[in-house]
């Protein structure tokens, strides 16, 4: 449960890191292999918006968009070997990985990096900051998405395949991590598409977060 409101603060962000298939249900709705590593890529930080409310604009003619919701994490401080996830981590929020399906499948094919799929204008939607609550208040509290009042996703950080400590352990080695990075941690099962007019609510327990109105451009 959160005990706190809405940080009404400007968080600087640095670069925002992403996991992919985290769960293994997501990775087998997708008929992906589960990887025995984490699945990492990046989106550039235009690609940020925040959920509160507002209409939120996509491309609309690449092909379809998929939702995927995400607990999204910020840093406090640079990582050190052996760090403590609560004195890492400072602030907590939801987070919509919003992914070109078609694109990316294309890109797949070929080979090439998600980038084009993954990094355009808007394709990392987040809620407002909440204070982190902690690693172990975290794992007891489901978080949900909601399209158009209902329920399409629900999951728990405790059904990760990598869990936080792993991924920044993995994410520090090989590209580093320091404070003002966001990671957006995995999404459970159920993602879908979106279409014009769609509203999206992010959930922490009971609790909404935040949301968006999709308008798809044409």
């Amino acid at each position: 449960m959160f005990s706190g409101g809405r940080v009404e603060v400007t968080v600087t962000v640095k670069n925002i890191y992403c996991v992919g298939r985290n769960y293994i249900q997501h990775a087998q709705e997708l008929n992906n292999p589960v990887p025995d590593s984490p699945l990492l890529f990046t989106k550039p930080t235009h690609a940020l918006a925040i959920a509160n409310g507002q209409e939120i604009l996509l491309p609309g003619d690449r092909g379809q968009i998929q939702y995927e919701v995400e607990v999204v994490l910020h840093l406090a401080r640079k990582y050190e070997p052996g760090i403590k996830i609560d004195d890492l981590v400072d602030l907590m929020a939801l987070g919509i990985d919003f992914t070109l399906r078609d694109v990316q499948t294309e890109l797949k094919e070929k080979g090439y990096p998600w980038t084009l799929a993954k990094g355009f204008i808007n394709s990392a939607v987040i809620t407002p900051w909440q204070p982190f609550v902690g690693l172990e208040a975290a794992m007891q509290e489901e978080f949900s998405l909601e399209k158009n009042g209902q329920e399409v996703q629900r999951g728990n950080i405790r059904n990760m395949i990598f869990d936080f400590a792993s991924i920044f352990e993995y994410t520090a080695k090989h590209l580093g991590l320091d404070a003002g990075d966001i990671f957006f941690t995995g999404t459970p099962a159920g993602v879908g598409p979106v279409s014009d007019g769609d509203r999206l609510v992010m959930k922490w327990g009971e609790k909404e977060l935040g949301s968006c109105l999709i308008k798809l451009s044409k």
